[in-house]
């Protein structure tokens, strides 16, 4: 017997339409009954590893609608569910114990564009890479069920089908595994705050969603409305789903601001709780990242001093000053940011923002993070992200704009610095191909109404219309794989050399993993347009101005790495412009 169940307390009766997968008769109607809390449920004669198609109908609908705890969706969302074998069992001889945060390096793709097939298959055939790059984590951008064949993924309906186009749940399992038998950790991308908006068929079965609070994506999930409870759950064992059937090492939690929950527990709290005993129970570590634009160092507080507990999360204010100094931008939300002053200021507390005014948003943002019990790896540093590009209005990376020598810069300043770095597929090699926002809408009027906001949104802030991509033309996308073939030409190669060497350096050196704030110094001049950082007697020295600049240094133990032809002397050294030198701590 195997029994079928779904939380639908909305309909006063609800029947499972089924069929055996390959069965040529018509699929059948069965009755299910009501129980407690609005669950139904219903068992049928099956062997365990029969194969179902099935779908819930509810009241006198007579559309199918797929189970929201879907695992498969191989019509697409709107199309009947079918089971799938349990995807748990022994991943290798030698099993998987994990890797933790502190000390790694991640590397942000997504599937769809990182290889020109786009599928879990393909990327493996990269994977070796991603190994030779040095990295220690792949956080992969959402994978779950999306309608279209292709999107960025933050438009999913069914949170726990893996996407068909990609691979199927199938596919996604011996990515995960083919990345753990090469010592990858793998951090999964999740949406918890919204759901898309073609294929959303939550609200017909409960109160999934709250109509009284809306994001900038629609209605807010209902995490504190009556029925709360069982939402919660729906997104509790989503997580579980991922860490334990799949056995990713973490997941990377989408705009958690967008998360409305005035309950006593947060949601984002209630999720550490269990995932910290998930982890005890399967002998690894399970890692949870946020992304944030508070600026609130609760995320990172453990629970015991009053905070959520979460393990880290995205440092946008690293990014920002960072793009400024390298881009000169000050437009939006990069005005406050960019000097040389800005920057120490994140080194030395992570954010710049930490109650201080923030025209942008015309009101003071932030609050200071515990410098003296907060670790620098509990914030994500990185120079460019999926956001950070693709929601310019070209998706320009850093490469379009700056020159080898300015990009070296970045890798320096991320790579060296004191967060946990992550890099942005292809940013290794200088990847000159952009990454646009795309989307594949099956529906006309849909796929009219992104294009022509999108082109609105960008037509108020200056842009010319005819530079926008369109996000439904296919090309958009297409624009947006990788090159494969530019690794191993020209300035590519030299930048691809850097990063590896840069990361080879981070293993070696204990400095440039040591966590603690007030091991980090910094010195700069903010007219010459230089910064000294000092890592626990590692410093790093870098030149952001077009001229040559001399910066007064430490006693020092010799140069470990130099972006350009530097002069180096015991108290000084010169720097071409658009340059950085590592020198070793003295050995004295």
């Amino acid at each position: 017997m195997r029994e079928f169940a779904v939380w639908a307390p909305t309909p006063e009766r609800v029947r499972l339409r089924h069929r055996r997968v390959g069965d040529a008769h018509p699929a059948m109607d069965t009755p299910m009954l009501r129980g407690d809390a609005g669950w139904w449920r219903v068992e049928l004669e099956l062997a365990p590893d029969t194969e179902v198609d099935y779908g819930f109908l509810l009241d006198d609908d007579p559309a199918v609608r797929p189970d929201p705890r879907s695992r498969r969706q191989p019509d697409g969302v709107h199309g009947m569910s079918r089971t799938v074998t349990p995807v748990a069992g022994p991943e290798s001889d030698r099993p998987w114990t994990g890797r933790q945060l502190a000390g790694g390096v991640i590397y942000e793709l997504h599937i769809g564009t990182f290889t020109a097939d786009g599928t879990f298959d393909a990327a493996i055939d990269r994977l070796d890479h991603l190994v030779d790059l040095g990295v220690d984590f792949v956080e992969v951008l959402p994978v779950n069920a999306f309608n279209g064949s292709h999107n960025w993924g933050y438009d999913g309906v069914l949170w726990y089908a893996v996407q068909e186009s990609y691979g199927g749940p199938a596919g996604y399992q011996r990515f995960v595994e083919a990345c753990h038998a090469r010592g990858l950790g793998v951090i999964q991308d999740v949406v918890y705050n919204h759901l898309g908006p073609s294929g959303n068929y939550l609200p017909l079965f409960g109160p999934y969603l709250q109509s009284g609070h809306a994001n900038t994506w629609g209605s807010s999930v209902n995490l504190d409305g009556p029925g709360s409870g069982q939402v919660r759950r729906f997104i509790l064992d989503n997580a579980a789903m991922w860490l334990d059937d799949y056995r990713v090492d973490g997941l990377r939690l989408d705009a958690v601001h967008a998360l409305v929950d005035r309950g006593a527990v947060h949601l984002l709290e209630e999720l550490a709780v269990e995932v910290a005993a998930l982890s005890a129970h399967v002998g690894r570590p399970l890692t949870l990242i946020a992304e944030s634009d508070l600026n609130d160092p609760r995320l990172v507080t453990p629970r015991q001093a009053g905070g959520y507990g979460l393990d880290a999360q995205w440092n946008d204010d690293y990014h920002h000053v960072l793009h400024v100094a390298l881009t000169g931008e000050k437009v939006g939300y990069y005005a406050d940011f960019g000097s040389m002053s800005a920057i120490a200021k994140v080194l030395r507390g992570a954010y710049f923002h930490d109650g201080s005014w923030s025209s942008f948003r015309g009101r003071s943002h932030g609050r200071p993070v515990d410098v003296r019990t907060t670790p620098a790896w509990a914030f994500v540093g990185y120079s460019q992200d999926h956001d950070q590009i693709g929601n310019r209005a070209t998706g320009d990376r850093l490469t379009a704009s700056l020159g080898p020598e300015d990009l070296a810069v970045a890798a320096v300043m991320v790579l060296a610095g004191p967060f946990t770095p992550m890099l942005f597929m292809g940013e290794e090699w200088g990847a000159a191909t952009p990454w646009q926002f795309f989307t594949s809408h099956p529906e006309p009027e849909l796929g009219i109404a992104t294009a022509t906001g999108r082109l609105a949104e960008f037509e108020r802030m200056g842009w010319d219309p005819t530079v926008v991509p369109d996000p439904q033309d296919p090309a958009t996308f297409t624009n947006s794989k990788l090159d494969w073939s530019e690794p191993t030409t020209g300035a590519h190669a030299e930048l691809l050399r850097l990063y590896r060497e840069l990361i080879r350096l981070r293993r070696c050196r204990t400095e440039l993993t040591d966590p603690r704030f007030d091991r980090i110094g910094v010195s700069f001049d903010d007219a010459a347009r230089w910064l000294l950082m000092d890592r626990g007697g590692l410093q790093v020295a870098v030149n952001f101005a077009d001229a040559v600049a001399t910066i007064p240094v430490r006693r020092h133990g010799g140069l470990l790495l130099a972006t350009a032809a530097a002069s180096v002397d015991d108290d000084a050294v010169e720097l071409p412009a658009h340059s950085a030198v590592l020198l070793a701590p003295s050995a004295g």
